[in-house]
């Protein structure tokens, strides 16, 4: 059988989740059965300090790695900054000239960027870095808000814990849906979110002062996602008329009334379905009423079905 050689690049102030979570789910894969080695490299083969203070020993060095299927990048607080710390992007650049599929977690799309690979391609890193990745590598098409983008043989996620969903992808598309839902139970995590999902909840990336006239009706329609929340219901509680509530919607959430409570919806749709309502069950408590209007909004915000969305998240409710 072909072992599948994954590389993690560690050096000094890498953030240790960023290293783990990817260590962890291809180890526990190849306990399961999966094609997989597993060895975290230096640039120079001695032990790094993570940004967390703690002492991270290593395999070895990056130049004694031999065969690279999956080359992986993890993030540090300090990434976004230079100078980068010694070694780092020419390491990065050596490893990825001979992998088969390259990776980042967080803010590690920096360094991809900065060696070329993210040209031209789609990609994400954590929200806080996003702009400043766009602005720093205009040719890179940044995705913000997505939990992971796979475009190609580069594979890029956002913060921290999405290293987790981005290593899980992989081991899916590697070795099948079957093991990488038992890695995850083995983990007790999610199969996966899927990459196109927002990295926030619509209620915790929407402004709400106390004192304003959208705030009751942001809380009336994260209250009871159902309820008639129609254009003119919703300028009725805010006790003023549709056009002039469609205005505050766009200068001050850069939405529409309809897009903002349609996002609610979905998000109480995905809670449901986690939580094992049946389809037909979600769409009708969650306001979008249909089997086929559900279909339509999964499709054209998460890009799969809700019937595919709930078997990827079933392991949440078996008992590992």
């Amino acid at each position: 059988m072909r072992r599948r050689a994954i590389v993690v690049v560690a050096y000094e102030g890498v953030r240790l989740l960023d290293v783990t979570a990817p260590v962890e789910v291809f180890a526990t894969a190849a306990g399961l059965g999966g094609s997989y080695t597993v060895r975290v490299c230096s640039p120079t083969g001695e032990a790094v300090r993570t940004s967390a203070g703690l002492r991270l020993q290593v395999d070895g060095a990056v130049g004694g790695t031999g065969p690279v299927h999956t080359l992986v990048v993890p993030g540090s607080p300090e990434l976004p900054r230079s100078p980068w710390p010694p070694g780092l992007a020419g390491a990065v650049e050596e490893l990825a000239g001979r992998a088969e599929r390259v990776a980042s977690v967080c803010t590690g799309a920096f360094v991809l960027a900065g060696a070329g690979l993210l040209e031209g391609r789609r990609a994400t890193t954590h929200w806080r870095h996003a702009a400043l990745l766009a602005r720093l590598h205009p040719g890179v098409r940044v995705q913000a808000d997505a939990i992971y983008v796979r475009d190609g043989r580069v594979l890029t996620s956002a913060g921290v814990s999405a290293g987790l969903d981005a290593s899980l992808a992989m081991v899916e598309e590697d070795e099948g849906s079957d093991l990488a839902r038992e890695v995850a139970r083995d983990l007790v995590v999610f199969l996966q979110r899927p990459g196109g999902q927002s990295q926030f909840s619509v209620a915790s990336r929407t402004f709400r002062p106390r004192q304003d006239v959208l705030r009751p009706v942001l809380d009336a329609v994260a209250a009871d996602p159902a309820a008639d929340h129609g254009a003119a219901a919703l300028a009725a509680r805010a006790g003023v008329s549709t056009r002039h509530l469609a205005r505050l919607f766009r200068e001050r959430l850069g939405t529409t009334p309809a897009a903002h409570v349609e996002a609610v919806r979905l998000e109480a749709a995905r809670a449901l379905l986690e939580a094992g309502e049946s389809v037909t069950g979600a769409a009708r408590r969650c306001g979008l009423g249909s089997d086929e209007s559900l279909r339509r909004v999964f499709w054209r915000h998460l890009g799969l079905t809700p019937s595919a969305y709930r078997e990827r998240f079933a392991t949440a409710r078996r008992c590992p």
